[in-house]
Order: structure tokens, then C-alpha cells, then sequence
């Protein structure tokens, strides 16, 4: 597999106190299966669809339970200068650069306006095995109420273009390495949507072959559908809290409608 780009979503993974409950809700949900747990890494388990490793489930390291939330990975080659650049636009390094056995190297920050997200630079785990196929990811985005810095600390780090839609009622941009790569999406988070007390976070979206089955799977097991299903010029898709309070959204990436919005 070639080298991904310095910037790419590479891995995502998330903490729960109960493993075994997320493990039975992401299997209903997105169709997962589960491999061995590894003691040696934490009790990290990685998730497969379709036989191809999409993502991970952990317990929370000490002192960070009943905070889960996925986390999105972007690559980089060197992950200690990658950590120099966080600190030098701004963000704050939560976990230094830290090797995992000959898996590669991962470390853990912020963006000057909350954003956690992990820096993935591989050695023999090179990241997703399938994106955009049913079960795998397909897109993620920045959701922050501080959308300038986020514009500026995301390329000032990973060498991004930014591209903002032309639209009077929402505040969307593209990260990406020009018109025909996006890498993320950046969203404001607007009062009249968003509580004080949510945080900014990373929205992982997966793909599915049926958003309206996904959303009704994921309440019926006990999570919380936060954003309806909605067909877009990008596909249909919800935003989904899981039954332990970890924000996702799912995605029928076949299922569009209408024109593509403009970006200048």
C-alpha cells in the first residue's frame, strides 16, 4: 500500500467502559465484527467489516472513564515533528508521540478550540483496510465554535487547502489537497444547535447500505438519533449517540440528491 499523504484519515478508534455493550451495538448497527482483544495494548480490539479492519474499540485508560468519543487519526511521516507543528499553531500535545510495538507511532492533541484528534504515523499498521464501503469510514468532520482558528491550525499542520461553501446559513468548509482530495470538512457549531456543554468534537461517518435502517437499528438498541435522515447532494445520512454517549454519524453514500454546493 502506498504512503498516505501527511493529512489523511487514516484509523479512528473509541474508548468505552463497557466494551462488550459497544461491541454488541456497533455489530447491530454497522454489521462489525471483532477480533481477538490484545492485554498487551490495553485491551485494544480492533472492528472488521466484510473481513477488512475498519476501526478499534478500547476500555478508557485510567482517569478517562465515561468519556467516550472517537477519535479520528490523521498520517503523518514523522509524528514528533508533526507534534512540534500542533504547538507551534496553537494546539496542545495530549499524549507526546509514543511508539506501539511495531504497529507504528501515535500521539494525541487538540486544536486551539477543543478538537481531539490522534496523529497516526504508521509502521505495519497502515490504517484502514476499506473506507467508503458499507461498515467502513467514509468522512469525517471538524464540528467547532471557533471556526477560524480551526481553518488556520488544520492546514497550518497538515499542509491543507481550504475551501468554504457558498452558503448564507451555514458556515462549512473543505480541507483538502485541492478540489479533487478533501480530507475533512470543518462545521460551526451554532448556539441554537449545539448546548454550551457539548464540546468540539470530530464527527466519524460510516458508511451503510441503508441510513434509515441504521438510524431505526441504533435506537432500537438503545442509542439516540440527534440528526434525522436527510438525503444530500453527498448521500443520505443521520447523526447517531451511541448508548454510551459516543457521537457518530452513518451514511448511504449511494443515495444523493440535489446539485453540489459551490465552494470559493
Amino acid at each position: 500500500m502506498a504512503e498516505a499523504r501527511e493529512g489523511t484519515p487514516v484509523w479512528a478508534d473509541a474508548m468505552f467502559a463497557d466494551v462488550e455493550a459497544a461491541k454488541t451495538f456497533y455489530s447491530g448497527v454497522l454489521g462489525w465484527t471483532f477480533g481477538d482483544t490484545s492485554p498487551e495494548y490495553g485491551g485494544y480490539t480492533q472492528a472488521y467489516s466484510g473481513g477488512k479492519a475498519v476501526a478499534a474499540v478500547v476500555p478508557p485508560m485510567p482517569g478517562q472513564e465515561g468519556m467516550s468519543q472517537w477519535c479520528l487519526y490523521l498520517s503523518s511521516p514523522d509524528a514528533s515533528a508533526a507534534a512540534e507543528r500542533i504547538r507551534r499553531h496553537g494546539g496542545t500535545v495530549l499524549m507526546e508521540p509514543m511508539r506501539v510495538g511495531d504497529f507504528g507511532t501515535m500521539c494525541l492533541a487538540q486544536d486551539p478550540g477543543g478538537v481531539t484528534f490522534g496523529v497516526w504515523q504508521a509502521g505495519s499498521h497502515e490504517g484502514f483496510e476499506a473506507t467508503g464501503e458499507p461498515g467502513a469510514y467514509a468522512w469525517a468532520e471538524v464540528f467547532t465554535r471557533e471556526p477560524a482558528a480551526a481553518d488556520a491550525f488544520f492546514p497550518g499542520v497538515f499542509g491543507y487547502g481550504v475551501r468554504t461553501m457558498v452558503d448564507e446559513e451555514m458556515d462549512f468548509a473543505v480541507y483538502g489537497f485541492g478540489e479533487d482530495r478533501p480530507a475533512l470538512g470543518r462545521m460551526t457549531m451554532g448556539a441554537g444547535d449545539f448546548p454550551p456543554e457539548v464540546p468540539a468534537y470530530v464527527q466519524v461517518y460510516f458508511a451503510v447500505p441503508d441510513c434509515d435502517r441504521a438510524a431505526a437499528m441504533a435506537q432500537e438498541m438503545g442509542g439516540r438519533v440527534l440528526f434525522r435522515p436527510m438525503t444530500s447532494p453527498f448521500g443520505r445520512f443521520a447523526a447517531v449517540l451511541d448508548p454510551q454517549g459516543a457521537a457518530f454519524a452513518v451514511i448511504d453514500l449511494t443515495t444523493a440528491e440535489g446539485e453540489m454546493p459551490a465552494f470559493a
